[in-house]
């Protein structure tokens, strides 16, 4: 069996472990893509612009031949702060049945992921006789319509209700005149449509150009059912058909959904393209949607990582969040078991890998993904509090588990869609129309490499889910303090901690098998390289920064939707492990900036080892923290041992080591690692005679880091003598 088999092997044992123990958790994600070559602000920093929408509409296509049955809609998108009218938003909508749902006309996206296939004739067809025919098609299924005066030359509107019994809106209400949803602002409210509210559908037919070509177009309103809005795509489908319509473009308000349905939209974010996959059944379905959409992505030449030119390797810009639920909110599994949730609070606590070890580069305190207990000592204490008085509750209620959670379940700014775990579409009562799902997403996650790693972290999460679902284990929480921010930014000790939590779900009967470990703790673009030294290995690692945010990102002066980060801090681990045949490591000395490093005496799969941290200021940013402060690279390592008369040297640059520029990026993987390891360089050399060590107290020495950046005499450094 190969190893993909394997995988999917162990993703379907998975699933059965869950349906065992009676559950069913529905999984969705939000996978990010990014044109990792270009240099154009929307493939950096900005959600809109350039070729953006027509490769994302591509994308689209790719993903509809994949899913064969389906209908394209381009519903209205979210509106974010300092923008003027909503994003686009292009998506697929489908019977989770397979069974078709469209048979009219094809959207003229489809033809851009397909060279071979039809993009229509384009010719010009009877707007009058096609708002006629969609008449008459909704009157066949006893829906009264009515049409209404044209608003414009190349435009018609209809009026549609299923009530015979609710009345029309006069002719002049002006509602009935409205612009295009996609054309207005939506209101800090969210997104209404008044007339279906009151049971008047309104739909606004038209005639537009694509490519040069004449293409119908219809608006759609809100329906809130999906039989009715069944009935009324297959009457625009008739209608079309019977027109001679050739492409067609269905907008307007998304569309309902239930558990028959599924609806994965494309969307704009800043520097990448969001796909909202419609959620999974269980882990197998994920990974053949993951494997699906990563390879859609590809064909448009999207990447879900980033390199630089130093050969560091990053996400793609986005996140790769992961959402529970259930296939319905009343079947969530938050909702069924109401203290789920706060147990779920209390076992990320107890365990920073899930926080941590596959999270994206700004964690912390100001990051993306806040946890529950970086917001201070008093809002730790209130936390204990809450959790403690939601486990006397005799009868839990969605209301107060949200109500109790909510403010803690936050950024400091109150922001809850900066939480490591998100609640805000759990039981929202101020998010009108997508606020009660019963869903809890999961944001401390980058957008993982490949459909199999996002795959074992969902399976991660499923069965951590299912297991404090029949757990009624309520261990205290712990106050980590400065250690959560020294001992967890090293990778060893979150490899260590997640150990601990897949030994606890082995002995709860969710063992996650072999295949979906691997992959869990495969990390080999945190390695920046290993040095072989006579009897041991210097392994050198990446290790976590919490990026410190500048000025008040609460502030309404500040405006925008970006937040000002100093990233120049940089701290990378350091392990000593022994050779085969080897000696010990004890012996072992590494002496930086005169300061010999305490390494730890830790112990892994492979036996002994010493480990410990170091900190320093990578560059000197145009604004940011400290200006007095020089850059610290590159980084020099001294290590001695007293049975050899020579010093191993081991300098680490930021950039490549001799004085000529990179000539591009990296083309590949394999291409960046070699770059991170080509800036790892080792001398032996003899003994320096006038390095004098540093006796006494040593500011900036802790337990598992030494921060350079706090030792006597880091100045400002002269001009012209630091890496950038």
């Amino acid at each position: 069996m190969s190893i993909t088999d394997r995988f999917a092997a162990a993703a379907r044992h998975h699933d059965a472990q869950i349906a065992a123990m009676g559950l069913t958790i529905w999984v969705g994600s939000e996978p990010t893509f990014t044109d990792r070559t270009a240099h154009s602000p929307e493939w950096l920093s900005q959600a809109l612009g350039g070729d953006k929408e027509r490769r994302a509409e591509a994308l689209l296509g790719g993903l509809c031949r994949r899913h064969a049955g389906g209908v394209v809609l381009r519903s209205v998108g979210r509106q974010y702060p300092g923008e003027e009218q909503p994003r686009w938003n292009l998506g697929l909508y489908r019977r989770r049945d397979g069974a078709s749902i469209w048979h009219g006309p094809p959207d003229p996206l489809l033809s851009l992921s397909d060279p071979t296939a039809a993009s229509g004739r384009g010719d010009a067809f009877d707007l009058d006789g096609w708002a006629s025919a969609l008449a008459a098609e909704l009157a066949a299924r006893s829906l009264l319509v009515t049409p209404l005066a044209a608003a414009a030359p190349r435009e018609r509107r209809l009026l549609m209700r299923a009530d015979a019994a609710l009345s029309f809106p006069d002719t002049d209400d002006p509602r009935l005149r409205r612009a295009s949803v996609h054309a207005r602002a939506t209101p800090a409210s969210g997104l209404h449509d008044e007339l279906a509210e009151a049971g008047a559908y309104l739909f606004i037919l038209g005639c537009h150009e694509v490519d040069g070509r004449p293409t119908a177009r219809i608006e759609l309103p809100l329906f809130a059912g999906v039989a009715l809005f069944l009935a009324v795509l297959e009457s625009v489908a008739e209608a079309s058909l019977a027109s001679q319509v050739a492409t067609l473009i269905l907008a307007g308000y998304p569309p309902p959904v239930d558990a028959t349905v599924e609806w994965t939209t494309v969307t704009p974010d800043p520097a990448v393209i969001e796909i909202n996959s419609a959620p999974s059944v269980d882990a197998a379905d994920f990974l053949v949607r993951s494997r699906k959409i990563h390879a859609a992505a590809a064909e448009q030449g999207l990447a879900p990582y980033r390199l630089y030119f130093n050969g560091a390797v990053a996400d793609s810009g986005g996140g790769g969040q992961i959402t529970l639920g259930g296939p319905s909110p009343a079947a969530s599994p938050f909702l069924l078991e109401p203290r789920l949730l706060p147990r779920l609070v209390r076992f990320f606590n107890r365990h920073p890998a899930l926080s941590y070890l596959y999270s994206h580069d700004f964690v912390g305190s100001s990051g993306q993904s806040v946890r529950a207990d970086e917001r201070g000592g008093d809002a730790f204490d209130e936390l204990c509090l809450a959790v403690d008085l939601l486990e006397r509750e005799d009868d839990l209620s969605p209301e107060l588990l949200w109500h109790s959670l909510a403010p803690f379940l936050c950024d400091a700014a109150g922001n809850s869609h900066r939480a490591e775990m998100n609640i805000e579409k759990l039981w929202n009562p101020f998010l009108a129309g997508r606020g009660k799902q019963g869903l809890v997403e999961f944001r401390a996650l980058r957008m993982q490499h490949t459909p199999e790693r996002a795959t074992a972290l969902a399976c991660l999460l499923r069965a951590v889910t299912a297991m404090l679902a029949r757990e009624s284990t309520t261990l205290p929480l712990i106050d980590w303090g400065r250690e959560l921010h020294a001992r967890f930014a090293l990778p060893f000790y979150l490899e260590r901690d997640l150990d601990e939590v897949l030994q606890a779900l082995a002995a709860a009967g969710v063992e996650l098998g072999e295949a979906i470990r691997a992959v869990l703790l495969r990390d080999e673009f945190r390695c920046w390289g290993q040095v072989p030294l006579p009897g041991c290995t210097l392994e050198i690692r990446r290790a976590l920064e919490f990026w410190p945010l500048l000025g008040d990102s609460a502030s309404p002066e500040q405006g925008g939707t970006s937040r000002l980060v100093d990233a120049s801090t940089a701290r990378v681990e350091l392990r000593l492990r022994p050779g085969d045949g080897g000696d010990l490591v004890d012996a072992w000395q590494i002496v930086v900036a005169g300061v010999t490093l305490p390494m730890r005496h830790e112990h892994d799969s492979q036996g002994p080892l010493r480990v410990y941290g170091l900190r320093y200021r990578s560059f000197v940013p145009s604004w940011g923290l400290h200006p007095a402060l020089r850059a610290q690279v590159p980084v020099q390592l001294r290590l001695r041992h007293p049975g050899h008369a020579v010093d191993h040297v081991v300098t680490l640059h930021e950039w490549r080591p001799d004085p000529i520029a990179y000539a591009g990026l990296p083309e590949d993987l394999a291409a960046a690692g070699e770059r991170r390891a080509e800036r790892v360089r080792l001398e032996v050399l003899p003994p320096d005679p006038d390095d004098e060590l540093r006796c006494g107290p040593v500011s900036g020495l802790g337990p598992f880091c030494l921060d350079l950046r706090c030792l006597p005499g880091q100045g400002r450094h002269p001009a012209g003598t630091h890496e950038s």
